[in-house]
């Protein structure tokens, strides 16, 4: 794919806005892949209509668009799909019930057998596989595989269809070893599997250091470090952004919601705003 290819003509946009759709779901296909689109899209909100998903977790959807989201990453049954670290499981509520019965979902998880980690990382693996053991017939059987956050390993090479990651890349970005993921991801991936990454988005030209305070990464960051790996970009989706997000709130993105670390008399304004602008990006394995 060229670089022109990645550029939306200004009436795609339009359409796209109206339609409350990214730009890259408006894009001229051919019909029947028009018709798999919808189809697939159709799918995942059949499990997001399921009545086990958390409430707070089912309101967040405006902001997130995990039938869109997923739909572009190419998810689809029948696939091995890793979501990194996924935390109290908010994707794996909708991942692991659409391929309990056709495929494997893997929850890779930071390794709690390794001491001296952060208290939240032990508490979020607790709540995760009391989730899953809790109701097997909701999520199968799902594979909760660990890994060492300094030599990140996400299982055998080349087993999985796609890599999945949603806002964590700038944690790797201030802990400095964000290679070592993308590397990890390229390894774990199949010849012609797919990453996908979304994340805050900064504006262009914003500093390293200025994107570690903030939570915020660059688009050329992020795909300088899949670049690096050996990935290739694929194609940008839109369907995450928010244009409302100045990304230069003082407590980085987590001024908005959902962590809301700003003063009660501002909660109004940043409510208004919303979640943060976001990234979100499909790279591919050459193969």
């Amino acid at each position: 794919m060229t670089a022109l290819s990645l550029h939306r003509p200004l009436l795609v946009a339009v359409i796209a806005a109206a339609l409350g759709l990214g730009a890259a779901s408006v894009e001229a296909k051919p019909p029947a892949a028009k018709a798999a689109a919808a189809t697939k899209a159709a799918s995942f909100e059949r499990v997001l209509a399921g009545d086990w998903r958390n409430e707070k977790n089912r309101a967040r959807d405006v902001y997130r668009h995990p039938a869109q989201t997923l739909s572009f990453f190419g998810v689809k049954p029948g696939q091995t799909v890793i979501e990194i670290t996924p935390g109290g499981g908010w994707y794996s509520e909708v991942l692991a019930p659409y391929l309990k019965d056709d495929g494997q979902y893997v929850a890779a998880v930071w390794d709690d057998a390794i001491p001296d980690q952060p208290k939240y990382r032990y508490s979020l693996n607790t709540a995760l596989r009391a989730k899953f053991a809790d109701s097997p017939a909701i999520y199968g059987k799902p594979d909760v595989r660990v890994f060492d956050p300094k030599a990140p390993n996400f299982g055998p090479a080349g087993g999985a269809d796609v890599v999945l990651t949603f806002r964590n890349a700038h944690n790797w970005v201030s802990d400095g070893n964000a290679p070592a993921y993308f590397k990890a991801f390229y390894d774990a991936l199949k010849p012609g599997g797919v990453l996908g990454v979304v994340d805050h988005r900064a504006k262009p030209g914003t500093d390293l250091e200025a994107m570690k305070k903030s939570g915020y990464l660059t688009e050329a960051l992020v795909i300088e470090l899949a670049q690096g790996a050996g990935f290739v970009l694929d194609e940008k989706s839109e369907v995450n952004a928010n244009p409302k997000d100045t990304a230069d709130h003082p407590k980085g993105v987590w001024t908005l919601p959902p962590s809301n670390q700003h003063d009660a008399a501002d909660d109004a304004k940043y409510k208004a705003i919303g979640e943060s602008d976001r990234m979100t990006l499909r790279f591919k394995k050459p193969g």
